[in-house]
């Protein structure tokens, strides 16, 4: 029988041939269906032994079916127990190690599908991943994960080896090859999205691409927008399950100083799940579980890089906002890293202070104080930066001090400052409106200073406002830290859309892409679940949401290096030109610009100003005017 394997599904292809008169006496569909279930077993045991004896193209059917059989019924052990894991191990090795083989009929795709079944079979039960140990799986995945073939049977041999490694009484077969496993692991999650970019997605010639990565991804239907799409999900894919093996070392405490790599770290920073891999906590997961060891600890603290982005993180709308509080409160609370992390630390952590329930955690606020204040009256002068004196002053004064004066408070009183405070928030508003955007800040902070602690909506409302004079100010860092302060304060957290919308576009001044465009998706899912007829996404927020996700795509960086390299080769070719002919470089200038700042850019600059004209200050005010009329109506 001839069938074409990239364009017809495993189930048809089983269907078709069993329909069909078949004359194979060792055909694996017709073993299948006898009905005597002992003689089945022996001659599916004896095809397994056979398989790579002799040359069939019938083979790569085979292996394709049973993936599925795999994938369906990971937890069965009949084929386990009749020889399944030798048999990939052996078509593995053939693969590897019989060029000629593998180029003949549709050998290419067996590698693929044997690291598959393996890892398929051994993803729940131990007892599978046992047997699959005692079959020698290891060293033929060690060879596949070492590139000995494309970047696609590396995506299947770390899956396979990632499940192995997470069993007690299967760790060891991977860990015989400890440093080599970490170091490749570290290296694929590094380096995946670039290769896989500069392999495939970048290849624009479908005609240049392997066709049977492209068979593969897509099973022959799709053109190139559904082969992009696909390998970018493998390719994330990759880096998860790259990532999922380190973790199964670094909880174990088990090469953690080659992980706590100050390049590998700030690589970690860059590896982002949820999005493409809805469960996987990426990079920023492996970070929290490298904080739980005293070598991690003091690694991470090390990093500036890796400190911003838990700062970023942590002031975010992102699915793991929790697990980078949770990494700075480990290190606040190890004696020999607090008083490297908390000059940053204490700065963001303190727009947290009132959040009480997030990711199924409770009074995450009071924790957070006791932490920054665990010894804030004691060692005060081993805390050498003014700023974060002063914040940690705050935070007493505001959780402690004035906690304790606005208990004593009575109804009648707590009422005469609402009333107080709405007639200068309404003073603020006034100015606001008027384009004095200084003078309303003023007001929206003497508002918060007279607020009381537990009239938390109020308080939303006005850090909210101020954060708009911020925005409005060009001061994204006050914004950033007044929209999450009201973003603390709302029930439930992160649900005032107003500043979900002003955060994102803080973010977006200081390039910050991921962060804008999770609190920009959480916008407009506010947007969508306040209309009840008709769902209407804002222009500006879908226009924001279009300019992040092209900054945050998987291959973004791999697209720019691509790019740049490109232009570096024009360059070097045309300074060559130059040398021989009398040409004008600025030509040249301008043609290398186009494509790099487009979408790149946050800040409008403001028009030079001629002298004699307009004053500064009035055209400020009357542009801040308009800006502020915008701001309302959005």
């Amino acid at each position: 029988m001839s069938t074409t394997f990239a364009t017809t599904d495993t189930a048809n292809i089983v269907n078709m041939r069993t329909e069909q008169t078949c004359t194979n006496p060792s055909c694996f569909f017709c073993i299948m269906k006898e009905p005597d279930s002992s003689a089945r077993r022996e001659r599916i045991k004896h095809y397994f032994k056979e398989m790579t004896l002799v040359d069939d193209q019938e083979h790569v059917l085979v292996l394709s079916g049973l993936w599925n059989i795999a994938m369906t019924q990971p937890d069965d052990p009949e084929f386990p127990s009749l020889g399944i894991f030798e048999c990939m191990v052996s078509l593995i090795y053939r693969g590897i190690n019989d060029r000629d083989w593998l180029r003949r009929d549709q050998n290419i795709y067996i590698p693929y599908y044997a690291a598959h079944v393996i890892g398929s079979y051994t993803m729940n039960k131990v007892e599978l991943a046992e047997k699959a140990a005692e079959s020698g799986v290891v060293p033929p995945l060690l060879e596949l994960l070492r590139g000995k073939m494309s970047w696609v049977e590396q995506r299947v041999a770390v899956r396979a080896l990632g499940h192995l490694a997470s069993y007690e009484r299967t760790f060891q077969s991977v860990a015989v090859h400890e440093e080599e496993v970490v170091r490749l692991a570290m290296q694929l999650a590094s380096t995946c999205p670039e290769m896989v970019y500069v392999m495939y997605v970048g290849v624009k010639d479908k005609n240049k691409r392997l066709k049977y990565h492209s068979d593969l991804l897509t099973r022959g239907v799709g053109g190139l927008e559904m082969e992009n799409r696909k390998a970018e999900e493998w390719a994330s894919q990759l880096q998860c399950w790259s990532l999922y093996l380190l973790n199964c070392f670094a909880i174990k405490e088990r090469s953690i100083d080659l992980m706590c790599k100050q390049e590998f770290l700030k690589d970690l920073c860059e590896m982002r799940g949820g999005w493409l891999n809805h469960t996987s906590p990426a990079g920023i997961g492996l970070i929290r579980i490298l904080c739980y060891s005293k070598i991690g600890r003091k690694g991470i603290a090390e990093s500036q890089d890796v400190l911003k982005n838990l700062c970023n993180l942590l002031r975010s709308s992102d699915d793991w906002q929790y697990i980078g509080i949770d990494c700075l409160l480990l290190l606040l609370k190890d004696p020999d890293t607090r008083y490297k992390v908390i000059e940053i630390a204490a700065l963001c952590l303190i727009d947290l202070m009132e959040l009480r329930n997030l990711g199924g955690r409770t009074n995450i606020g009071e924790v957070i104080t006791r932490t920054l204040l665990c010894d804030h009256k004691q060692r005060k002068s081993r805390i050498k930066n003014d700023n974060v004196r002063r914040v940690l002053e705050d935070i007493w004064a505001l959780k402690v001090e004035r906690r304790k004066k606005e208990g004593a408070l009575s109804e009648e009183k707590i009422e005469e400052k609402r009333v107080l405070v709405s007639l200068i928030k309404q003073e603020g508003n006034r100015y606001f409106w008027l384009g004095e955007i200084e003078e309303a800040l003023l007001k929206y902070s003497e508002a918060l200073e007279l607020c009381p602690l537990r009239l938390r909506k109020e308080r939303t409302v006005l850090f909210s406002n101020r954060a708009q004079c911020h925005l409005l100010l060009r001061d994204p860092d006050a914004a950033i830290s007044d929209t999450t302060r009201a973003l603390c304060l709302s029930n439930p957290p992160n649900s005032h859309n107003k500043s979900l919308w002003r955060r994102s576009q803080a973010y977006d001044m200081k390039g910050l892409a991921k962060e804008s465009l999770m609190d920009c998706i959480m916008f407009i899912n506010g947007c969508i679940s306040e209309t009840t007829k008709h769902v209407k996404i804002p222009y500006y927020a879908a226009r924001m949401i279009s300019k992040q996700m092209d900054a945050t795509w998987l291959f973004a960086a791999a697209r720019l290096k691509t790019l740049q390299n490109h232009v570096d080769k024009l360059q070097q070719s045309k300074g060559d030109d130059e040398s021989k002919k009398d040409e004008d470089p600025n030509d040249e200038m301008i043609i290398e610009n186009k494509g790099f700042t487009s979408g790149l850019s946050t800040i409008v600059e403001e028009p030079l100003i001629a002298n004699g004209g307009t004053s500064r200050r009035k055209l400020e005010r009357a542009s801040r005017r308009k800006q502020a009329v915008l701001a309302r109506s959005m």
